[in-house]
């Protein structure tokens, strides 16, 4: 079973879009698409460069509504999870940005809030520890991977079980590997070799610097060169993540 390459980019802003321009064009390069979690309400420039990644191939994921809420959906009820995603998609939409892909804020979602977005349309949750089809009710467990100057642990991986019901044809198995240094190259390789997800997860930040572009870059290098196929979350659950039509003046 071919492995799948999935890497998405958190927290795009004024000061920091210098650095996401230069690693989306360097993935470019590579053939790597990006999924962009996103939140709208931020600066002008930051949503023409999403509108521009779309464009280009990238998917979004919407990243929450409230951006001084650091878990927004671990502890909301349905209710309000359900009003805060549809005040998050008019948003979307008023930047000429649509999507059916859901990531939430440090990857946390209770039931409730996940149920409210299969209500509202929603068909994929990207969850820290699972990747779910809410459409066709597929869940493929395995934590994702932070590449990024936090990261302080050694590897770990996490296979999905054998056998599941309807599991997708990328779900046999997900891996979470550690940034800086040959060991992560070698997780890497070996993870892409099993087949499977390889799930790396950077925040816009940690791309400011020559260092954490390169760790992200050999992670990914290391990924396709022993087989990966990169995709996007949109791609996994046959969603739709692209530019809305224009609005009527």
């Amino acid at each position: 079973m071919d492995a799948s390459l999935l890497v998405s980019l958190s927290g795009p802003g004024a000061r920091t879009l210098d650095g996401c321009a230069v690693t989306a064009d360097e993935l470019d390069s590579r053939g790597v698409p990006l999924t962009l979690l996103y939140t709208p309400g931020g600066s002008r420039r930051v949503a023409e460069w999403v509108r521009a990644r779309t464009a280009r191939g990238d998917a979004v994921a919407l990243h929450g509504y409230d951006r001084r809420v650091p878990a927004e959906f671990a502890s909301l009820r349905g209710h309000e999870a359900g009003l805060r995603l549809i005040a998050a998609t008019a948003a979307l939409d008023a930047e000429g940005l649509r999507t059916d892909v859901f990531a939430p804020p440090r990857w946390r979602i209770v039931p409730e809030a996940r149920e409210a977005l299969r209500r509202h349309g929603f068909a994929v949750c990207a969850e820290e520890v699972a990747v779910r089809d809410l459409r066709r009710g597929m869940v493929v467990r395995g934590r994702v991977h932070r590449l990024g100057a936090d990261e302080r642990t050694g590897v770990r991986r996490t296979a999905v079980r054998r056998g599941a019901a309807m599991l997708p044809p990328w779900g046999s198995r997900s891996v979470a590997v550690p940034a800086g240094g040959s060991g992560d190259v070698t997780a890497v390789v070996r993870a892409a070799r099993r087949g499977g997800l390889v799930r790396l997860a950077v925040d816009a930040s940690d791309l400011a610097t020559d260092r954490g572009r390169r760790a992200l870059l050999e992670a990914v290098d290391a990924a396709v060169e022993a087989g990966a196929r990169p995709r996007t979350y949109a791609a996994l659950g046959a969603s739709t993540s692209a530019l809305a039509p224009p609005r009527a003046p």
